[in-house]
C-alpha cells in the first residue's frame, strides 16, 4: 500500500495540533541507515489503511514529497500514540526497512471453522491472539488463520500443531498453547469458584470491620 506524505520543518505542539485539525497527522521516518524526517501524512487515509488490519504487520510504499525531490522507502509502522480518551491517532513512527532482511512480528490470529468439540457442546477457548514469527518482508501476512475444526472437548492447539504458511517461523515456545475446547461443566466450575472466593473475601472484610467497630 502507497502512503503519500509531506515533509514538515515546524515541530512542537502549537504545530502539531495545527496539523490534526487540518486533518493531517505529524510522523517521523527513521531507519537504521537513513536520517530521520520529520513528516505529514493524511490521516483518514492512514485509518483506511489500517482498518481491521495490525498496524505491525502491514508493510508500506511511503512516498516522501519536498520542495526538492521525491523519494520512495519500504516502511513499517513502529509506533503509534493515541489520545488516551478519544483513542484518536497523535503521532506515528515509520521505520525503514531492508527488503532482504527478515522482520520479527507479532501477527494476529484467527481461529476459523467450528470445532468438533463446540458441535458437541465444549466451549472454544482462544489462549493466543497474537503470536511471534520471523520472515522475510515479501512473506509477511496481515493474519495467521488456524483450523480449529479437530478440536475436541478436552483437546488443546499448540504452535507446534500449525503449519505455518510458507516463509514464516515461530519466534516462540512450540509447546504454547493457542486454543482448547472445554467442557461446559469447566467453566462452570471455574465461575462457582471465583464466586466462592469473592464471598469468601466480603465476608472477611465484613469481619475485620466489625472488630474494628467493638475495638
Amino acid at each position: 500500500m502507497q502512503l503519500d506524505t509531506t515533509v514538515r520543518t515546524k515541530t512542537g505542539k502549537g504545530p502539531a495540533r495545527k496539523l490534526r485539525s487540518a486533518g493531517r497527522l505529524p510522523a517521523i521516518f527513521y531507519g537504521p541507515k537513513a536520517d530521520p524526517i520529520m513528516l505529514s501524512l493524511d490521516y483518514p487515509e492512514l485509518k483506511k489503511m489500517l482498518k481491521g488490519k495490525s498496524a505491525e504487520s502491514i508493510i508500506l510504499d511511503l512516498r516522501i514529497d519536498s520542495d526538492r525531490k521525491s523519494q520512495s522507502r519500504k516502511v513499517m509502522i513502529k509506533e503509534i500514540q493515541r489520545d488516551p480518551v478519544t483513542r484518536d491517532y497523535l503521532h506515528v513512527d515509520l521505520y525503514e526497512i531492508a527488503m532482504e532482511k527478515e522482520l520479527e512480528v507479532d501477527i494476529p490470529v484467527s481461529l476459523i471453522n467450528t470445532p468438533i468439540g463446540v458441535t458437541n457442546g465444549g466451549v472454544l477457548q482462544q489462549i493466543r491472539r497474537e503470536l511471534g514469527v520471523s520472515c522475510l518482508p515479501k512473506d509477511l501476512v496481515d493474519k495467521l488463520e488456524i483450523d480449529v475444526s479437530g478440536l475436541d472437548i478436552g483437546q488443546s492447539l499448540h504452535i507446534e500443531d500449525v503449519s505455518f504458511p510458507p516463509g514464516l517461523k515461530s519466534t516462540e515456545d512450540s509447546s504454547l498453547t493457542i486454543a482448547t475446547v472445554v467442557a461446559p461443566t469447566t467453566i462452570a466450575e471455574a465461575e462457582e469458584e471465583v464466586a466462592a472466593e469473592e464471598e469468601g473475601i466480603e465476608e472477611t472484610e465484613g469481619e475485620e470491620i466489625e472488630g474494628e467497630e467493638e475495638s
